[in-house]
């Protein structure tokens, strides 16, 4: 019997150079055998992190007649999955687009992209993340990084080693806000300093898991992006909140290793591309 194909809408910025955004979850998601369908919240020659004079299109006014359009047409999806959104009024708009595919059961990830490294970027003001903390209310699965994770908790940023207590304190605080799984990443534990991975909570079956693998450096952009779009695509397949976080650390980290090793410039991204082939053993699906 043929298994009826899972179908996505993808709602991220088009960063024409430099492997992040739609760029990599498009190529990801497909990879595992998953139709996207996607909605560009803006066109940038570049990302933002580490180019200057990079060109910005933003098109806001067309996010939701892209989406009422398809309403009209009686499409469906399995899961809308949003990144980069560019302000508060796209933060609204999108919270209109999840109602639109929500009660016919559609999976709601945010990645609420927003910051790294301790800070919000320069291109978002300072109460940017009191308009992500409503969005990551109405979604099923958030996936901040540490600093978007004290952003979203208004606490200080803390770049770790944590306790295993002080994780699980952080990813209760995040599943409290409204979603009723986090996966936070870029996680440290003091068990094992140079191990990095992502620590998760699926709050239904109050379960908290983690997983890690040896840290490479120097930080690349783009890996936020892969690591969400693997966890998205692992979780739309059936895959236990757990699993999916396993599977997005082991993509990510030979991503970053192919990529160190062919002394790439980090601006550029990571080299996700020669590991699609292996994708969809990696989370467990027939080859």
């Amino acid at each position: 019997m043929t298994q009826v194909q899972k179908r996505a809408l993808a709602i991220h910025d088009i960063s024409c150079f430099g492997r992040c955004s739609l760029t990599v979850a498009l190529p990801i998601l497909s990879a595992a055998g998953i139709e996207t369908a996607v909605i560009p919240t803006a066109v940038l020659s570049t990302h933002t992190g580490g180019f200057t004079g990079f060109t910005y299109r933003d098109l806001t006014e067309d996010i939701l007649p892209i989406a009422k359009h398809w309403r009209e047409l009686g499409l469906g999806f399995d899961a809308v999955y949003t990144g980069f959104l560019g302000s508060f009024e796209q933060i609204g708009i999108v919270a209109e687009v999840f109602e639109l595919w929500r009660k016919e059961g559609a999976l709601i990830v945010v990645d609420p992209v927003m910051a790294d490294d301790g800070k919000l970027y320069s291109i978002f003001p300072a109460d940017f993340p009191s308009g992500m903390r409503k969005l990551c209310a109405l979604a099923d699965v958030i996936v901040p990084n540490l600093t978007e994770a004290a952003l979203l908790l208004d606490i200080p940023y803390n770049p770790g080693p944590f306790t295993r207590d002080e994780i699980e304190m952080m990813l209760r605080r995040l599943a409290a806000l409204g979603p009723g799984r986090v996966v936070l990443t870029g996680v440290t534990r003091t068990e094992g300093p140079d191990m990095l991975g992502a620590a998760s909570y699926d709050a239904r079956a109050g379960e908290v898991a983690f997983s890690g693998l040896n840290r490479v450096d120097p930080m690349y952009h783009g890996t936020g992006d892969v690591f969400a779009s693997v966890l998205t695509a692992a979780l739309l397949h059936g895959k236990p909140l757990a699993i999916a976080s396993e599977a997005a650390v082991r993509f990510t980290v030979d991503s970053l290793k192919r990529t160190k090793l062919a002394g790439t410039d980090n601006r550029f991204g990571v080299n996700f591309e020669d590991g699609l082939a292996g994708l969809r053993g990696l989370i467990g699906l027939p080859v």
